[in-house]
């Protein structure tokens, strides 16, 4: 359109014009209705069908099937909206932090006040900015390990101590507490408030995950999150520094941030991810029925054991008083000394036959003894003849001088003498 048309259409669709035209005084009050109707009116002739770019945020469905949602650039943002009729032809799913080019018009939704895009057609355009950030600082978290599994802590079974790092006027506690109560009360909840939303959220955050490890007693388990919000809203809890207090806490950490469907970085180096504030109660917290019903259970399971091992020890008992040893104990010591008496009989039997069985043998080494004894020769007419100093026997006379005194042992006694002459053959 040329200036030239330009300030011709100006000039005929101003607002003056089109204020005069509908019967209106500039000095008569309008309603809020009918000043909204009198926008909607201005916008939907002054801005024709528009291409937008944006990044998608605070993305939501009801069951009407619209979608609902924020697309926004750095500097700005405005509501937009697709109608199910549209929407059902999409042929690819929108997402969360998506880039997009759009198609539509300017429209005022008179109840409120505001004006949105209605969107015709809709192009995916790549990652935004936001969600370009998320995916490099989690490919960089993750080359350190922040994400592994070694790291995660185990949740303590039954936890006395439970703190909770959010906003004392956010949803999240009064959801938490909410379902907390139908399940186990039993416990002690310490708020650590923090802010949860904003720029200087993430280093708030941060100071409360510190101020949580300094209660005493210790808390058994700490809670960081918030309820539900566009990504912007939930941002912080992507911050490095919020992810890296996480990762250091000695404090077990459960993450509630957003609804099912935001994942934060903060859910992924927690060593445990809740799904909403809500879902934590039933990590955490024991359902007091289905407990009570459990420990009625094993309560029975024990006394079935227990009923049983008595019925069982009891039949012993009374198998064991039927058996011969109780019911007729002195049968056992009779048994028991007839048996000693067989033993003792056995027992002379085995001592005698070894002594005749020795003297049998000792009587055998006494005659080959007696046989070979000098004695014997002796007997027969021999006799020994030794050297009186020395006792050596005599058997040459090469070894005998005259003078020498002799011993002569005969069978019946001893003979001394003494050599005076010597005869050799």
């Amino acid at each position: 359109m040329s200036s030239g048309n330009g300030g011709r259409w100006a000039e005929q669709h101003s607002p003056e014009s089109e204020f005069e035209a509908r019967g209106h005084r500039r000095d008569t009050p309008l309603s809020v209705a009918q000043l909204n109707w009198f926008v909607k009116h201005l916008l939907e002739q002054a801005v024709p069908k528009v291409w937008v770019e944006g990044e998608v945020s605070d993305l939501s469905q009801p069951a009407s099937g619209h979608l609902y949602f924020t697309l926004k650039d750095e500097d700005s943002q405005v509501r937009a909206v697709i109608w199910r009729s549209t929407a059902q032809r999409l042929p690819f799913k929108l997402k969360e932090g998506q880039s997009v080019v759009c198609c539509g018009g300017v429209d005022v939704y008179p109840p409120r006040g505001t004006y949105q895009l209605t969107i015709q057609r809709i192009q995916p355009q790549g990652v935004g900015p936001l969600q370009l950030a998320f995916q490099q600082l989690h490919q960089r978290l993750a080359k350190e390990g922040l994400f592994s599994d070694q790291h995660k802590q185990p949740l303590p079974s039954l936890p006395g101590r439970i703190g909770f790092v959010t906003s004392s006027s956010g949803a999240a506690l009064h959801d938490f507490l909410e379902a907390a109560k139908s399940r186990w009360a039993a416990f002690q909840l310490t708020l650590i408030p923090a802010l949860v939303q904003g720029d200087n959220a993430a280093r708030d955050l941060v100071r409360a995950i510190r101020l949580a490890h300094q209660l005493r007693p210790k808390l058994d388990v700490l809670i960081v999150g918030r309820g539900g919000g566009s990504q912007e809203d939930l941002w912080c809890f992507n911050e490095e520094p919020v992810v890296r207090a996480i990762h250091a806490a000695r404090i077990p950490i459960v993450s509630a941030v957003g609804h099912e469907i935001d994942v934060t970085l903060s859910d992924l180096v927690a060593d445990e991810r809740a799904l909403t504030p809500t879902h934590v109660a039933s990590l955490l917290l024991p359902d007091a029925g289905e407990l009570r019903s459990r420990l009625v259970n094993m309560r029975q399971r024990v006394d079935a054991v227990v009923r049983t091992r008595l019925a069982t020890a009891e039949q012993r008992l009374e198998s064991m008083a039927r058996r011969s040893l109780l019911a007729r104990p002195h049968e056992l010591h009779l048994q028991r000394r007839q048996q000693v008496d067989e033993w003792e009989v056995r027992g002379r039997h085995a001592i005698w036959k070894l002594l005749a069985n020795r003297g049998e043998q000792l009587a055998s080494w006494a005659r080959a003894v007696e046989a070979l004894s000098p004695l014997s020769v002796l007997s027969r007419g021999y006799s020994l003849t030794t050297k009186a100093d020395s006792g050596t026997p005599v058997s040459s006379i090469e070894s005998l001088q005259v003078g020498d005194a002799l011993e002569t042992r005969l069978a019946q006694g001893k003979v001394q003498s003494q050599i005076t002459r010597l005869h050799p053959e």
